[in-house]
């Protein structure tokens, strides 16, 4: 029996993405502890299977958990991005996408840093590693050109945040293609980086411009308790203003009591149809 989506698949023009913080797999957690790895693992894997989004910008992958999402989500999906320390290694913001429907021109992984270049280099008042991965796709049904970017927000420096916030927005601004924005963002999207990053109409929030919200507005950092409404949205999905964002959703999808992560799978259906040309190749 195959579980029921909330957005399922789409054709094209259409384009269904999500952005979904899966946790990081920790060590020695009581054994009843919803947060174990080998509990959650087969929750998540019915989600996306359900799912099956084109496009997902995915944080706090390990190596094993981003093979682990991709053979989840099926043989024609390819990843790209890898582990934000100094080796390449420890969790990252991979993006996953759908082969069938996309190929990548391009891409590159950068650190949220005075050293961008630099793997595993720190700024700004965070203690760990944060990354960024910005991708060019192709869409193959339509021929449209467009920037993918996913990136995971520092959870304790304001600072980092900002700065964060500062560096995403110079990607956004430098292309001149329709872009998409993923991420956790560890703070509300009505607060300072949140503003840094949409200002004077660079991205808009898709929950806010969807012509249609197929859920409540939740809360997206769960922690494995049942949603609540209008508490912090800190995983956002933006995109600058020429996208038609057709849906949206905050998945709260849970099975038998038990959780596929802290954070709820963010959800949106965006039509990029008429945006713009193709690149020069």
């Amino acid at each position: 029996m195959t579980d029921s989506a909330l957005v399922g698949p789409v054709a094209a023009p259409d384009l269904h993405v999500m952005s979904f913080n899966i946790r990081r797999r920790l060590p020695h957690l009581n054994a009843r502890s919803p947060d174990r790895w080998v509990r959650r693992r087969p929750l998540l894997k019915r989600l996306l299977a359900a799912e099956q989004p084109a496009l997902i910008g995915v944080q706090e992958a390990l190596f094993d958990q981003a093979n682990f999402v991709r053979h989840a989500l099926g043989d024609r999906y390819r990843s790209i991005g890898y582990g934000r320390e100094s080796n390449k290694g420890g969790e990252g913001c991979p993006i996953f996408y759908d082969s069938r429907r996309l190929s990548v021109l391009e891409w590159k992984q950068t650190a949220l840093s005075d050293t961008p270049t630099q793997p595993g280099s720190t700024s700004w008042g965070n203690h760990t590693p944060r990354v960024v991965v910005d991708a060019l796709f192709h869409d193959i049904a339509t021929g449209i050109d467009f920037q993918v970017v996913n990136t995971h927000f520092d959870h304790r420096s304001r600072t980092s945040r900002l700065r964060s916030a500062d560096a995403v927005r110079r990607i956004v601004a430098a292309s001149m293609l329709p872009t998409i924005v993923t991420g956790d963002f560890n703070t509300d999207a009505n607060t300072a980086p949140f503003d840094r990053i949409t200002g004077q109409g660079l991205l808009l929030d898709t929950w806010k411009t969807a012509e249609e919200r197929l859920t409540e507005e939740w809360g997206t950092f769960l922690n494995y308790r049942l949603p609540r409404r209008n508490l912090k949205r800190i995983d956002w999905l933006l995109v600058t203003p020429s996208a038609t964002v057709l849906k949206a959703a905050i998945n709260v999808t849970h099975f038998e009591g038990d959780w596929p992560s802290d954070h709820a799978a963010i959800q949106a259906v965006v039509n990029l149809a008429g945006t713009a040309p193709r690149l020069e190749r």
